[in-house]
């Protein structure tokens, strides 16, 4: 215990971590000390975690005051607020600050941190602004938080959040800006982040993820709008940095003290100078840097026992996160990243909003992730604190503690209790009680309920609830469907899928995993495919397609061999090649040394064997010979095989050729379900094999008769006629309409003979060839998906690059000279 009256203390800083160490240290040894602080901005301590409220309007300053004049002058704190500190003369143990210098036996050093600001062209213009503390808080206030204002707020983290809350409860039309792909990526895991953006988005608030800023635009001197790297502009009045905090180290750098990215201090919290202690923000212990008011806290503590000459030990806890953004109830603790040698438990309630995941490793909890219910947060915390192996309760343990010592669920209990008039099916208005005079009725399967009461026919969320009604209505005499659902990750099935994306507008895959209640958190290899594929056919507009979530040889751009090594083959459109392209071809095979080139039954080439490091190299050398993707690899348009037609052969009927590479041009970088190919044959004499193929046209004198369904695989079956058409221009549109239909509505890796025989070809015909009005609907919907998705991955992933890259060009003349 310190003894010696009158030991002079100097603390730099009046945040809430040095706040809590003078309180501590007050409480521990109020006599101690002679105390000093120091804070650079005109004000003592508040609580800087409810600068939202007031900047929504909610608080007033002076109601997240923690410590008043009245608190500095009964424990005989002299304040210097208002004045920063310019040097510390650890020589003369001496703080200089801007009115005069204060001696000092000990020194706490609390300054915080400070804003990271992005360094984009237009960050000084007034009007940009970071949020740290209520004087960036009222600055806010009185530059843009007036009804009719437009704000940005670049960092989806929570800082970012509040300040997008509280500037939209002004009135102010805010749009939030995150470059990560999920809000608080730090706190949360996808599907809690996309709970919480869908909840920011019910409250007025724009949020986009996945959007990096380029260039804040002026007028004036004043900010004007933000340009992303797409070319958006996003206009506002205010533009609010919260995109991080860098710890302020300057001046205990200055004074010499030992730093990394935060000043230095051992358990006791004690620099590199036995006389200069420090805490919160600032520092750097282990390793670790702080900004989560816990362990600050905790700092805080170990400071006052420190100075009070008391033995004390800062030990940086497993920290857990409850916070609440915006009326949203957050929690997470742990270590909740994705890992081979982990397995998730997942709890989703979609018509409450609440995800629960625990993330388990040799039975052991070590992370866990909530929205919505937090209310066993601390339970679940307490688990992973002390490592408890939780063998005997993993069947209940995503319940909580209610539910152990033997206490079980079972799953059609509650659905037996329900009252009669407890409503079933939302969209329709059924309640139970109809549900079950249906099923009484002689309604024996979910097929015979929903045409009876309408019951989950609409945007189908309740069929797993109709179908518990059924188990407990016919109790042994009910057989639950067997249809296959998409993987081990939901029981609904790929139509079922497809259907709830469309009448849910599910935009996004955190929407499905959550929505459709998965029960992995973020999918698995076998249905993230499917569900990027469904998202980018009926949502080309909002959803960007995720590379991770495709196989092997897409993410590749190339087939991968039995070996390691990869086949490349050029696109010739519509089988037609140059002299020019054949050297190109040749020039590669050389350069890469390629051990195989072979024509392909699609008229084209391959190039077989290219190592992967030769990947890149190979494709920019033929794109600059104006060769793209021939997409073998992809599941999409692979070929369009054709004949010379009218050009050269005396029996062709129409330029089979020319509408070969039409439909090639226009089709090429299409996504669909699985492969497609397409042949034109310019008579029925069928050079092109037209009759097997996904869609296959045979030219005749009287126009082009089109068919669709074919297949020369595995399976073996002839295409069936779907129209006879009169003009290119209808052969063209009618074919591009049988994609889009196919891509709307087959399951993902269904070919489009499997699909047709599913909906049968009457249904097609009805869709795009008696519908007129439908089959233009079809071909714009798919020019609109082609117009934005439609790019040469080649071109596009060595774009960045090409300056590394030796061109055959350069590699010909060298080898000449």
């Amino acid at each position: 215990m310190v003894k010696d009256m009158g030991l002079k203390l100097v603390v730099i800083g009046a945040g809430m971590a040095s706040g809590r160490a003078l309180e501590q240290l007050f409480e521990t040894a109020p006599d101690a000390y002679d105390v000093t602080l120091f804070n650079a901005e005109p004000r003592g301590n508040y609580n800087r975690l409810m600068l939202s409220p007031v900047l929504s309007g909610e608080k007033t300053y002076e109601e997240i005051v923690t410590h008043d004049d009245a608190w500095y002058e009964e424990n005989n704190v002299t304040c210097r607020f208002g004045e920063k500190v310019l040097k510390i003369d650890r020589a003369r143990k001496v703080v200089v600050g801007e009115n005069g210098e204060v001696p000092y036996d000990k020194l706490v050093l609390g300054m915080g941190s400070n804003p990271f600001m992005i360094p984009l062209p237009g960050h000084d213009l007034e009007g940009v602004i970071a949020y740290r503390d209520l004087e960036d808080t009222n600055r806010m206030i009185d530059l843009g938080a007036k009804p009719g204002a437009k704000a940005v707020v670049i960092g989806g983290g929570l800082l970012g959040l509040e300040a997008a809350a509280g500037l939209k409860m002004r009135g102010v039309d805010v749009t939030v800006v995150h470059i990560m792909g999920h809000l608080m990526e730090r706190q949360l895991d996808e599907a809690a982040g996309y709970l919480l953006r869908k909840a920011l988005v019910d409250r007025g608030i724009t949020v986009m993820c996945s959007a990096n800023s380029k260039e804040i635009v002026g007028e004036d001197g004043h900010v004007k709008a933000l340009k992303l790297d797409d070319g958006t502009e996003l206009p506002c009045d205010l533009l609010v940095m919260a995109v991080g905090i860098r710890p302020s180290i300057a001046l205990g750098q200055d004074a010499g003290l030992a730093v990394g990215r935060g000043i230095h201090v051992d358990d006791q919290m004690v620099t590199s100078d036995a006389d200069i202690l420090a805490l919160g923000e600032c520092v750097e212990h282990d390793g670790a840097v702080f900004g989560l008011v816990a362990p600050l806290y905790d700092q805080a503590k170990v400071i006052a026992k420190t100075l009070a000459g008391e033995e004390a030990k800062f030990v940086n806890k497993e920290v857990s996160t409850k916070l609440k953004v915006t009326g949203c109830d957050l929690f997470s603790a742990g270590d909740f990243a994705d890992g081979d040698d982990r397995e998730d438990i997942v709890f989703r309630d979609p018509s409450r909003g609440v995800y629960k995941r625990l993330v388990l490793k040799d039975n052991v909890v070590i992370g866990a992730v909530m929205y919505g219910d937090t209310a066993d947060g601390n339970w679940f915390y307490n688990l992973i604190k002390d490592g408890e192996d939780v063998s005997e309760m993993r069947e209940t343990l995503i319940f909580g503690p209610a539910f152990q010592g033997g206490a079980a669920a079972d799953p059609l209990a509650a659905v037996a209790a329900l009252p009669a008039d407890a409503e079933i099916c939302g969209c329709n208005g059924v309640c139970k009680g109809q549900i079950v005079s249906a099923i009484e009725g002689g309604a024996t399967t979910l097929d015979d309920v929903r045409a009876q009461t309408k019951a989950s026919g609409s945007c189908g969320t309740c069929t797993g609830l109709v179908e518990q009604v059924l188990a407990v209505t016919l109790g042994d005499d009910f057989v639950l469907p067997t249809s296959k659902s998409v993987c081990g990750c939901t029981d609904l099935t790929h139509e079922d899928v497809r259907r709830l994306i469309k009448s849910q507008e599910l935009k996004s895959q955190p929407a499905v995993w959550q929505e459709l209640g998965w029960n992995t958190p973020n999918g698995c290899h076998v249905c993230r495919p499917a569900i990027n594929f469904y998202l980018l056919a009926d949502w080309p507009l909002e959803y960007k397609d995720d590379p991770q979530s495709r196989f092997v040889n897409e993410r590749n751009h190339a087939n991968i061999q039995k070996d390691g090594t990869f086949s490349v083959v050029p696109r010739m459109w519509g089988g037609i090649t140059t002299p020019d392209e054949l050297r190109a071809i040749a020039d590669a095979a050389d350069k890469y040394n390629v051990p195989t080139v072979k024509v392909t039954g699609g008229q084209r080439i391959d190039l077989l064997g290219v190592k992967k490091e030769d990947l890149p190299s190979m494709w920019y050398d033929l794109n600059q010979a104006g060769m793209v993707s021939g997409h073998a690899y992809s599941k999409g348009l692979r070929t369009v095989k054709t004949c010379v037609g009218t050009d050269h052969c005396r029996f062709g009927t129409q330029d089979s050729t020319g509408l070969g590479i039409k439909l090639e041009k226009m089709l090429w970088g299409s996504w669909t379900p699985h492969k497609v190919k397409l042949a034109v044959s310019g008579c029925p004499r069928n050079c092109a094999e037209a009759t097997c193929k996904d869609v296959g046209i045979i030219c005749v004198d009287s126009g082009y008769e089109v068919s669709v369904a074919g297949a020369a695989g595995m399976d073996v079956k002839e295409t069936e006629l779907l129209a006879k058409v009169a003009t290119e221009e209808e052969a063209i549109e009618l074919t591009a309409a049988f994609i889009q239909i196919y891509r709307e509505n087959a399951k993902y890796l269904d070919r489009g003979y499997k699909w047709v025989a599913k909906v049968g070809l009457d249904w097609v015909k009805e869709q795009v060839v008696d519908d007129l009005e439908q089959r233009k609907a079809l071909f714009e919907r798919f020019e609109l998906s082609q117009s934005i998705y439609r790019n040469d991955p080649w071109a596009e992933h060595v774009s960045e690059k090409a300056d590394s890259y030796q061109p055959l060009a350069n590699l010909t003349l060298e080898a000449a000279e």
